[in-house]
């Protein structure tokens, strides 16, 4: 049988590093009240001059090096972000040029915070359809241009990174065992950028709009049965989880649903604290954090799971 293994691990953050303290001088917030109903204390913001694709591929080389395979080895380039460089072409086919890797399959895949799930679980498919050996995925986003800096009910939320992952070809046991993707459109209302082009023109807003009582509700309810799902399909219970590297959106958020899985928060990866919701790039980039810190190691098993507008959701299992 064919499996597919994480072979190597990846991350990067820009340098600008803003603290909830920096925000309280521009909007009418303040340390207390981000910390208590979110748990962030810290987020990353990219330069000016700083793309999305420079932060990918940044994570990508890390992820590469990590991985012991040479960049000629990788035949397929996914990139999960809701901020590409240019609505055309794809932010994967610009990070394949950066990178070197010309004649290498590479696409974009948006399902918002939930597209690290969608671009991990089509890159598995791949390579068990033998459409691929060895897959480079990313998730990527610049998500603070997408804030009202005046809204203190999202420009608080976010940050920018990258992730990624080197996912390959294996004839040994391990790797990927369940993964699971949902998504329900009837509730893109509660959390979106209403804005749209027309003629030329912006019309309605093109910053992030987020119910965040509805998001909540929602959340916590959905990750909780799709993360039971995958352990149930994989004839495990959730005492034999390791690890969850879940989507770094709020504190609350993963508590709750740690909570309804039965799973102690000690198993949980978190870095919402110091990088607030990087949206695609949360769940690779808290994964790289886990694995190079020791905690995550060999042999582990490992829930990651994530959701984000669309409503989009997923979920996989491995054995790290």
């Amino acid at each position: 049988m064919t499996y597919a293994k994480i072979l190597g691990t990846g991350s990067f953050l820009p340098a600008n590093r803003v603290s909830n303290d920096d925000l309280a001088q521009k909007v009418d917030t303040s340390d207390e009240w981000i910390v208590t109903r979110t748990g962030i204390r810290h987020r990353h913001v990219a330069a000016e001059n700083e793309l999305t694709s420079d932060l990918a591929v940044q994570a990508a080389l890390k992820a590469i090096d990590s991985s012991g395979l040479d960049k000629n080895d990788i035949d397929l380039i996914i990139v999960a972000t809701t901020t590409p460089d240019k609505t055309f072409p794809s932010t994967a086919c610009i990070v394949q040029q950066k990178l070197g890797m010309p004649g290498v399959a590479a696409f974009d895949v948006q399902a918002v915070c939930a597209g690290f799930m969608y671009a991990l679980t089509t890159a598995h498919a791949y390579i068990l359809a033998g459409l691929a050996k060895n897959a480079l995925v990313i998730g990527a986003e610049t998500f603070t241009r997408l804030l009202d800096w005046n809204d203190r009910r999202t420009c608080v939320l976010f940050g920018d990174g990258a992730g990624a992952v080197v996912l390959g070809k294996s004839e040994t046991e391990g790797g990927i065992m369940q993964a699971k993707l949902q998504a329900d459109g009837n509730y893109a209302h509660i959390l979106e950028t209403p804005g749209v082009i027309h003629g030329g023109e912006i019309v309605g807003s093109p910053y992030v709009y987020m119910d965040g009582q509805a998001v909540f509700k929602f959340a916590v309810k959905t990750l909780a049965k799709i993360g039971k799902q995958v352990i149930d399909d994989a004839g495990l219970t959730a005492d034999d989880v390791d690890w969850v590297v879940p989507h770094q959106a709020n504190l609350r958020i993963i508590e709750s649903t740690a909570k309804h899985l039965g799973l102690s928060m000690d198993k949980i990866i978190l870095t919402v604290q110091d990088q607030g919701n990087t949206s695609a790039a949360s769940i690779p980039l808290a994964l790289d954090l886990g694995v190079r810190d020791g905690r995550i190691k060999r042999g582990d098993v490992v829930l990651l799971e994530g959701i984000g507008g669309g409503f989009a959701w997923g979920a996989v299992l491995l054995r790290y």
